[in-house]
């Protein structure tokens, strides 16, 4: 029997500092409302996806997108969405969580 994925659309972030778009994200979030609200940290939401209990994705402009986790030179982690000509940045654009 496999594991079960979770799959949770994100529509928040948070960032150390917002407008540097070389700081990496630190927490991502989403939900309907203040009741359903949920974030999870930057490692939580790493260890999700490569342990395939975690399906995050963005909803952006009427395009779905992935998010994946992407390995720098020097070994540190961090997400993106999958490759969209028509929405690069869909990650990094969208609001900052509460």
């Amino acid at each position: 029997m496999g594991l079960l994925t979770e799959e949770r659309e994100v529509r928040c972030i948070r960032k150390a500092d917002r407008q540097d778009p070389y700081t990496r994200i630190q927490a991502v979030g989403g939900g309907g409302s203040l009741l359903t609200m949920w974030t999870m940290s930057l490692d939580e939401a790493i260890k999700g996806i490569e342990a395939g209990t975690l399906k995050l994705y963005t909803h952006v402009g009427g395009h779905k997108q992935n998010i994946v986790v992407v390995s720098r030179l020097m070994g540190s982690k961090y997400l993106r969405t999958e490759a969209d000509r028509d929405t690069p940045d869909n990650l990094l654009s969208l609001p900052e969580c509460p």
